[in-house]
């Protein structure tokens, strides 16, 4: 469009590019797609569009996943289904359920996959501290509270 151009209601002055699909699936009952949920992933987000009148979507960026887990009970096994369970750093949407999707082994594959390149595209390294919290070990005594263990220090008076 012209930048000149009044935009009437309703019009855009950006073009959005859509994403090609990679999995969709709705919530199944007893192993059928009869619900009104529906899950949807493209390379950059994971959505979720509940509803039949009254619609909501929820929207996850895939960069900002930070766990995936299935779990399968009993019944979904027998009706091969599964619920794929995500964390991530969303302040809205920190825990997120794909409940009751066909193959949830595969779409947990497929989504850490899509996580890890979104995470390379978008330049984003996640790290992790780790602790001896909780292990049973005893922290280093750091008297003066530098920072570092008293152990490791070199005292310079020592000749």
């Amino acid at each position: 469009m012209s930048e000149n151009k009044k935009l009437r209601s309703g019009q855009f002055n950006v073009d959005v590019e859509e994403k090609p699909l990679l999995w969709t699936d709705r919530k199944r009952w007893l192993g059928m797609p009869i619900t009104f949920t529906r899950y949807t992933l493209n390379e950059d987000k994971l959505l979720v569009n509940t509803g039949l009148v009254s619609l909501h979507e929820e929207e996850v960026l895939l960069y900002r996943v930070r766990d995936i887990s299935v779990r399968q009970s009993f019944a979904e096994r027998l009706f091969g289904v599964g619920t794929v369970c995500v964390s991530s750093t969303d302040v809205s949407v920190p825990h997120l359920d794909l409940l009751h999707v066909k193959n949830p082994r595969k779409v947990k594959e497929v989504l850490s996959k899509c996580v890890e390149l979104s995470r390379h595209r978008n330049g984003i390294r996640s790290t992790e501290l780790m602790s001896d919290a909780g292990s049973g070990a005893e922290s280093p005594i750091d008297a003066d509270g530098d920072g570092i263990p008293d152990c490791l220090e070199n005292d310079s008076n020592e000749d």
